[in-house]
């Protein structure tokens, strides 16, 4: 945490247990399972404004890696207008063109005391994979060009802090899955459709992943006063609702999956609720699971991988899923504009 920050634990997630968390009823989520059993999401309804970015706090050298890669997706997604596209469709080609990335751990630790949303292009881990696909995805259908890095981290920013603002604490940023897909939804920007699938179940764990792995962590190690303040997040993490299919509901559950849907691989471990996410692509009638992998047999990179229910069945250590579909976020004036201009 920067010098004269001053945090407060936020209270959102206190306010949204009064929801019931990420499986809350509210009339946009409505859904209809047609003959096909694919979840059919209406659209989201009434969104909460977007958030102007922040203002930067690191250099763009340090916060962003890969610009070039940068360009390049989104030229071939202008090129071929992927913006006409559903989200989740938009979503899948964007993460195809970053399949082969390396997996590299711990890239959003870029400074000691500062928090700044980050990109980096030349190694992800699973949950930036996800993250980055999204955010070029988002972006192309938010505004129109010329596109800039900063754009991108926009997007990042609204995806994975509190309330989309990234405040320079380290404790602004959402650590936890659960956390994620709770506030995107509450905002209006996601839904968590793990409730609505047959053979869903409500997990119930304490969370104290970051507080019993603080030394993993760049910024915990650095500075030790946000060890308590974490704790107490991960306190009222624990305590939103989250539900989960097990392993053995995995198979039927494909047929309700979609390209672009999020899904995070829910552990047996008493600590925390997920270990893994990726995202889905559908092929040859299954739910294929593309994610960034550690494993050495896959060569540690960005992958597409097997269908979901072998990925989930093939390691003890996995108890089931979490199914988590993004919206569009409200588009910007800018486009109205362009309009004007023509």
């Amino acid at each position: 945490m920067g010098e004269g920050m001053n945090f407060e634990v936020p209270t959102l997630l206190a306010t949204a247990l009064a929801l019931v968390g990420c499986g809350a009823s509210h009339p946009r989520d409505s859904m209809a399972i047609g003959d096909s059993s694919r979840i059919q999401v209406q659209s989201p309804g009434r969104q909460a404004p977007v958030p102007s970015p922040s203002p930067p706090r690191l250099p763009m050298s340090t916060v962003f890696k890969g610009e070039t890669k940068f360009h390049a997706i989104v030229a071939k997604a202008e090129r071929e207008n992927w913006r006409k596209l559903p989200i989740g469709e938009r979503t899948v080609r964007i993460a195809r063109e970053m399949v082969g990335a390396p997996y590299v751990n711990y890239t959003l630790e870029v400074d000691d005391k500062i928090e700044s949303p980050v990109v980096n292009f030349g190694g992800m881990d699973c949950w930036t994979y996800y993250e980055n696909a999204l955010a070029i995805s988002r972006m192309i259908a938010f505004k129109p060009g010329p596109y800039k890095p900063q754009d991108m981290l926009q997007m990042i920013e609204i995806e994975r802090y509190r309330d989309g603002k990234c405040t320079g604490s380290y404790l602004s940023r959402m650590h936890h899955l659960e956390e994620v897909f709770h506030d995107n939804q509450r905002r209006g920007y996601a839904l968590n459709i793990t409730p609505r699938i047959p053979g869903a179940v409500r997990l119930k764990r304490e969370i104290r992943e970051m507080t019993v792995q603080w030394k993993n962590y760049r910024y915990l190690k650095s500075t030790p006063a946000l060890i308590e303040p974490m704790g107490r997040i991960e306190a009222q993490v624990s305590k939103l609702p989250v539900y989960h299919i097990p392993k053995d509901k995995v198979r039927a559950a494909e047929n309700y999956l979609q390209n672009g849907d999020v899904v995070a691989i829910t552990t047996n471990w008493k600590y925390g609720y997920t270990s893994h996410v990726g995202l889905i692509v559908r092929l040859k009638g299954r739910a294929y699971f593309t994610h960034a992998t550690s494993d050495r047999s896959k060569g540690r990179m960005t992958i597409i991988d097997r269908p979901i229910t072998d990925y989930v069945n093939g390691n003890p250590k996995h108890a089931g899923i979490v199914v988590c579909r993004p919206f569009d976020i409200p588009p910007s004036p800018l486009w109205q504009r362009s309009v004007a201009r023509q």
